[in-house]
């Protein structure tokens, strides 16, 4: 008597005869490919939200990452003071350096984020305008270091340099 068969045993399957092609085997009892291929479906585009609901997140706190960069930076040029020595002039540039370099690499930044649900020109908008607001407060460091040329004797010789307009002399008074 071949196994399985004839035996009395409802769930008895004989391998032997198994055809190794998915195509021919039959679905379990009570199993239905239409539900399986709904719940794929389903899920799949849940998942593919989920990501894209990610990615925006990542790309936003990409966008706020020179934000974040903007205080130290900051804190560390009121720091060095408005003497012009080695100190200063190195954290200035640094200052000015960094947002530079950001916005010509901001493809790089935002590459990952790239995807046909997810929306990222606010993000790369934001990262631009902060690098810009770290630009600024690099050259305004500059400025008050006086190494902007700001007026028309900075670039030509023949004329007087500008009158102070205050003085400050400490505290004795001059005799």
């Amino acid at each position: 008597m071949e196994r399985g068969k004839g035996s009395g045993r409802k769930w008895a399957v004989d391998l032997c005869d198994a055809v190794p092609s998915s195509a021919s085997a039959r679905d379990p009892i009570g199993f239905s490919r239409s539900t399986l291929d709904l719940e794929e479906s389903t899920s799949g585009k849940q998942k593919k939200d989920n990501e894209a609901t990610w990615k925006q997140q990542k790309a936003w706190e990409a966008a706020q990452a020179p934000f974040r960069n903007l205080f130290m930076m900051g804190f560390m040029m009121w720091m060095a003071g408005n003497t012009v020595h080695l100190f200063s002039i190195g954290i200035t540039f640094s200052a000015l350096w960094q947002p530079i370099s950001a916005l010509q690499g901001i493809s790089k930044v935002f590459d990952p984020f790239k995807d046909a649900r997810t929306d990222i020109l606010l993000p790369k908008l934001l990262f631009i305008a902060m690098n810009f607001a770290a630009l600024g407060l690099g050259l305004y460091k500059l400025n008050s270091l006086g190494l902007l040329p700001t007026h028309a004797s900075d670039w030509v010789s023949s004329l007087p340099p500008p009158q102070a307009v205050e003085f400050s002399g400490g505290g004795l008074p001059l005799l």
